[in-house]
């Protein structure tokens, strides 16, 4: 599935600035034009996508939660 695939409104290009890494869920700011913009994501998933600070990234937004994706 690529980006342009998934259909959110709301999408931010951003960069993380910081990540906190838990046991099993991990907290990561990402700084975008509008502000920063946090997401609580698995820390499995922050392995898979290889996150890092100064990662770019689009944070989708939904009015429940937050997803990040790794460009």
């Amino acid at each position: 599935m690529t980006i342009k695939a998934i259909n959110v409104r709301n999408q931010f290009k951003g960069t993380i600035k910081e990540i906190v890494l838990g046991d099993v869920l991990s907290e990561i700011d990402v700084q975008t034009a509008s502000g920063i913009v946090t997401s609580v994501i698995t820390t499995r998933s922050v392995r898979e996508l290889e996150l890092g600070v100064g990662s770019e990234v689009i944070a989708f937004v939904k009015s429940t939660e937050v997803s990040i994706a790794k460009l």
